[in-house]
């Protein structure tokens, strides 16, 4: 086995986006992160690839092991064909520690995440705690029968007196980070510049929000799926949905993809609703210092 580190985002992209593309839907977020490196037209917050560590695990047969970090965020890893190689887990963890990279934890399809956490803490004699229990969804072809509660619009600038509070609670439900924007509105304006992330309106008023998110050849992602709490158990989360994700289908793309959280019943009922099936499981693992 050998370890391959990479300095170059175009080389990274030129050597794994055939094998990341594979498993396209399963690689929404290490794929979109290495086309997004690639374009490199977005350089804003993580998406600067000049701070990624990007590596490959390669034997006599190509690329066994794929792996990507975009810091602060977790490492991603794709075993090729989904065949996992203790060997090849064991080169990466010994390449990485020749690095000055830091690990906070790792996301990834269900078994990989557990073998590489397992095969880390004996190595690194330390700990590691699962985080998020998670479920990969992907949608052909929304549910006809689902309504579109309201209008659907993207965020503009008015909504910035309400934007900062939904997208922080949107990562406090999610990743468990405080609820308190931040006082730089730069990184909330950046929603409105993308054009991605869609409002659904009741009556005029901001009831619920929902995002695309990577892009690749023939697969989007959705996400940043949110309702604030005096709006829940209204149908608004599966309104805003299926009207994001009808969005995505008719530019062309052939899925969706999105992912949920196993411990939150009502998202995944939701989804399945829409017409979402679930193609593999996934753990949000943190490693300890």
């Amino acid at each position: 086995m050998r370890f391959n580190l990479y300095s170059a985002v175009k080389d990274f992209y030129r050597d794994t986006y055939d094998v990341l593309a594979r498993h396209e839907a399963q690689n929404l977020i290490p794929l979109g992160n290495v086309i997004i490196g690639n374009d490199g037209s977005d350089k804003n917050g993580w998406r600067d690839p000049a701070n990624w560590f990007m590596a490959t695990v390669t034997d006599g047969s190509g690329i066994a092991l794929t792996a990507i970090m975009t810091p602060p965020h977790n490492l991603t890893l794709y075993a090729t064909d989904n065949q996992i190689d203790d060997e090849a887990i064991a080169c990466l963890i010994k390449g990485i520690g020749e690095t000055n990279f830091t690990v906070p934890g790792v996301m990834t399809e269900k078994a990989l995440a557990e073998r590489f956490a397992k095969a880390w803490s004996t190595e690194k004699d330390t700990k590691y705690t699962v985080q998020c229990d998670q479920r990969i969804y992907e949608l052909i072809k929304v549910n006809p029968a689902i309504p579109l509660k309201g209008v659907l619009r993207l965020v503009e600038e008015k909504d910035m007196p309400f934007l900062p509070y939904w997208i922080e609670g949107f990562n406090c439900d999610c990743f468990g980070h405080t609820a308190s924007p931040k006082p730089d509105p730069d990184p909330y304006r950046y929603h409105i510049n993308k054009k991605k992330l869609y409002v659904l309106e009741d009556n005029g008023v901001p009831v619920a929000m929902a995002s695309m998110t990577r892009e690749m050849r023939t697969v989007c992602g959705v996400g940043q799926v949110y309702t604030p709490p005096y709006f829940r158990r209204k149908g608004y989360a599966t309104s805003c949905v299926a009207g994001v994700s009808r969005l995505v289908l008719e530019r062309g793309f052939a899925k969706c993809v999105l992912y949920t959280d196993l411990a939150n019943p009502i998202s995944n009922s939701i989804y399945q609703k829409i017409g979402y099936t679930p193609i593999c499981d996934s753990l949000m693992i943190k490693i300890d210092d």
